[in-house]
């Protein structure tokens, strides 16, 4: 991606009464990942599911994956990898079943092969063909993972996604996050957990209010924080 990955200005959501985001103007960069970090209720995942596609802003301008929102939503969909709260598998087929079913809404060529290298990679092997419904919190996670890979997308939108992943996933989805920016990909990370903002983020947000009220390189805003400056 020569444009970048996500470029905002003055994006707005409203609630009823309550403003979410307020005239939030930033830009994700093609190779690098971006962290938006804030208490709960700060606008953070009201953000990353308007990035999605999930949900509309109220007001502003919004590109991702060089796609205007929410007029190019189709496109965008197919450029994007998304973990959320939930693995978005099908909990009665077994992963492989869902993964084959995510494969073919993408258009993945050799599916097989590439189902097979992502359950490897991620230690879900031994388990493919067993429900989804029987994974423990750690392996939906994993999973979710494996379903945002399945495509090779260029812009990967992640909410908290080490909740649930022990030291071994949590060091797997940091290794994947730092590799997909290496080949050129962007990352937009949605954590509380500053440990994963200083191992795979190049910059960070820190949204107060629905507002952004730190921008800059990760190691800065992480050291802001932790000295109470923008808590």
């Amino acid at each position: 991606m020569s444009a970048p990955a996500v470029s905002a200005r003055g994006l707005a959501k409203r609630f009823g009464p309550r403003e979410a985001l307020r005239g939030l103007t930033f830009d994700a960069e093609p190779g690098r990942c971006l962290a938006v970090v804030g208490h709960n209720g700060s606008g953070k995942t009201t953000l990353l599911r308007i990035l999605a596609t999930l949900s509309r802003a109220d007001a502003g301008e919004l590109s991702v994956a060089g796609r205007s929102l929410p007029k190019e939503s189709v496109a965008v969909r197919a450029r994007i990898g998304v973990v959320l709260d939930d693995a978005l598998l099908p909990s009665d087929l077994s992963l492989a079943e869902g993964l084959r079913m995510h494969a073919d809404l993408h258009g993945v060529p050799s599916p097989e092969a590439r189902i097979a290298e992502l359950c490897e990679r991620f230690g879900l092997a031994p388990r493919q063909d067993d429900p989804v419904r029987t994974f423990s919190r750690g392996m939906l996670q994993r999973a979710a993972l494996c379903r945002a890979l399945l495509h090779a997308p260029e812009l990967l939108l992640l909410d908290e996604p080490s909740n649930g992943l022990d030291a071994s996933g949590t060091a797997l989805l940091d290794a994947e996050i730092r590799a997909h920016c290496a080949r050129g990909g962007a990352a937009v990370l949605v954590t509380h957990d500053l440990e994963r903002v200083a191992a795979c983020a190049d910059r960070a947000l820190h949204l107060r209010s629905g507002r952004i009220d730190a921008d800059g390189p990760a190691a800065d805003v992480i050291r802001a924080l932790r000295g109470g400056a923008a808590a």
